[in-house]
């Protein structure tokens, strides 16, 4: 597998503005995908992909880290506007009524635990539309991030992954270059940590009777701080549960039965439209991955590296979040700038250098 080549860089307050706490991953032939027992559909059949070497975020971006760019650029997310009723109907059945303005005021998903007698298979039991739920609020007004500042940031849209991204002068990772990298090396395992089976000290996932028993035998009910647990062979950590993770890729249920048999594919950047039979009327949807903390083997087994979901980009819920990439010509520039910024610093007068927060 070779040596683990990370960038930590240890801020105060953030990431920004020196260089972001990255993994070299190097690239190479893997086989995407899965035809284990617990493979769905959309994830077979495996296929050879080769994918270039990358930089990759350590951990999922954390709201300490998302907070440094709302500040330093007044970044309003998806949550914390009015709904858009003109891209909504797009993604309801035709003939849908318009929702009273109440009902379309600013708000995300929360997860919600239902009675003792819920199905598992009764999504809408479990999830609900909260007014005021954002990353900044995750459980609707009321809730605060005081002791989730090394959470992962969630309630974050595609739009706002893909904002942030930029602003740091990167990408959100292809489908390819994720499952490349979740995997750490580790050729046609069922985990990011090999053949082992699932135990609470691997993956924040659920632990109990999904979804009306959660144990949290793990310790976490919900997110877990980023690095709680073992990294992987290349260095990332969450890489099974925790959030899910946007990817930049539309979703397309039949991409893998697409290139059956192929082995020329080199970095693929994704289908150019979407096929969804989860999001039916949705004109788009976008890949996440990784899995999270509702994740359990009697329901969603999706902390294994070749599972994949999908949802509308101007979605936020309270399980699903994203982490970055960097091409090596992406990093370059990144660090042009860190040094051309510190050497400023360097260059004034002591108490004109401004200092981190907390």
């Amino acid at each position: 597998m070779g040596a683990v080549l990370c960038i930590v860089i240890l801020t105060v307050g953030g990431d920004p503005p020196g260089l972001p706490d990255t993994c070299w991953i190097p690239g190479g032939v893997f086989m995407m995908g899965s035809d284990a027992q617990d493979a769905r559909p959309d994830e077979r059949p495996p296929h050879r992909v080769q994918v270039s070497p990358f930089y990759m975020s350590r951990t999922e971006v954390t709201n300490r880290q998302f907070r440094a760019f709302v500040e330093a650029t007044g970044y309003m997310t998806t949550a914390q506007q009015p709904v858009d009723w003109e891209l909504l109907r797009k993604q309801v059945p035709p003939g849908t009524p318009r929702p009273s303005d109440d009902l379309l005021q600013p708000g995300s998903m929360v997860f919600v635990q239902p009675p003792p007698d819920t199905s598992p298979h009764d999504v809408g039991a479990r999830w609900a539309w909260v007014q005021g739920a954002s990353w900044a609020q995750p459980e609707g007004p009321g809730s605060d991030l005081d002791d989730r500042w090394d959470h992962p940031v969630v309630h974050v849209s595609h739009d706002d992954a893909l904002a942030y991204a930029h602003w740091r002068g990167g990408s959100l990772p292809t489908e390819a270059q994720w499952e490349f990298a979740a995997r750490g090396g580790l050729a046609e395992k069922p985990f990011v940590w090999g053949d082992a089976p699932l135990d609470p000290s691997r993956a924040n996932v659920w632990q109990g009777v999904f979804p009306t028993q959660n144990l949290a035998l793990d310790g976490h009910a919900g997110t877990a701080p980023v690095g709680t647990y073992p990294p992987n062979g290349y260095g990332l950590f969450d890489t099974a549960g925790n959030v899910w993770e946007w990817t930049a890729d539309r979703y397309r249920d039949d991409l893998h039965a697409s290139r059956a048999g192929r082995d020329d594919i080199v970095d693929p950047p994704g289908p150019d439209e979407s096929r969804d039979g989860r999001n039916r009327h949705a004109p788009d949807t976008r890949v996440h991955r990784g899995g999270s903390f509702l994740c359990h083997p009697s329901y969603c087994s999706s902390y294994r590296p070749s599972a994949r979901m999908s949802t509308t980009p101007d979605s936020s819920m309270s399980h699903l979040g994203f982490r970055i990439v960097f091409s090596p010509e992406q990093m370059r520039v990144v660090r042009a700038a860190a040094e051309s910024t510190a050497a400023t610093e360097q260059s004034l007068p002591p108490d004109a250098v401004p200092t981190q927060r907390d």
